[in-house]
């Protein structure tokens, strides 16, 4: 029995201890360290690889409130210069959306990028996440400054197929 969770374009496998060198070298490109930093320190988190045809492409993670009051989950996601601009982290977004949904029994997902990332925050309102408001100076870039980032949710019955 697999843990992949399989999609239109992407798989979705669990990190294995091989897969930290390639993340690493990922992290470290350009049009991903802008947003994350070289070496970025992740929070406990469910990780996955993006894996397209054979390759790993990116990471993929979600974290879990399981207070019942506030019980929902939060996505993040990062790609390989070579792998963005074709669908791919829509696609790994929407097949982890969807597993969360059906398989996690959330009613609700949030994922916030940087206020200043257009392209990913075309690529969350693709899948049907929307915008609920700009958390200022969220988060320490890798420029050593605070910047804002766009809080975005997704309810049961808005994720775009």
């Amino acid at each position: 029995m697999s843990d992949d969770i399989r999609g239109e374009l992407v798989t979705l496998r669990p990190l294995t201890p091989e897969d930290e060198a390639r993340l690493r070298e990922i992290a470290a490109e350009p049009s991903v360290a802008q947003w994350w930093g070289v070496d970025p320190e992740l929070p406990p988190a469910t990780s996955f690889a993006i894996v397209v045809d054979g390759e790993v492409a990116g990471g993929i993670q979600y974290w879990e409130e399981d207070d019942a009051d506030y019980r929902h989950a939060s996505i993040d996601v990062f790609l390989g210069a070579a792998h963005q601009g074709r669908g791919l982290g829509t696609d790994a977004v929407r097949t982890l959306a969807r597993y969360l949904l059906e398989e996690g029994g959330h009613h609700r997902l949030t994922i916030d990028p940087a206020a200043a990332n257009d392209r990913a925050i075309r690529s969350y309102e693709r899948v049907g996440f929307k915008p609920v408001g700009v958390m200022r100076q969220y988060e320490r870039g890798p420029d050593g400054t605070f910047h804002d980032n766009l809080l975005m949710d997704l309810l049961a019955g808005e994720l775009r197929e």
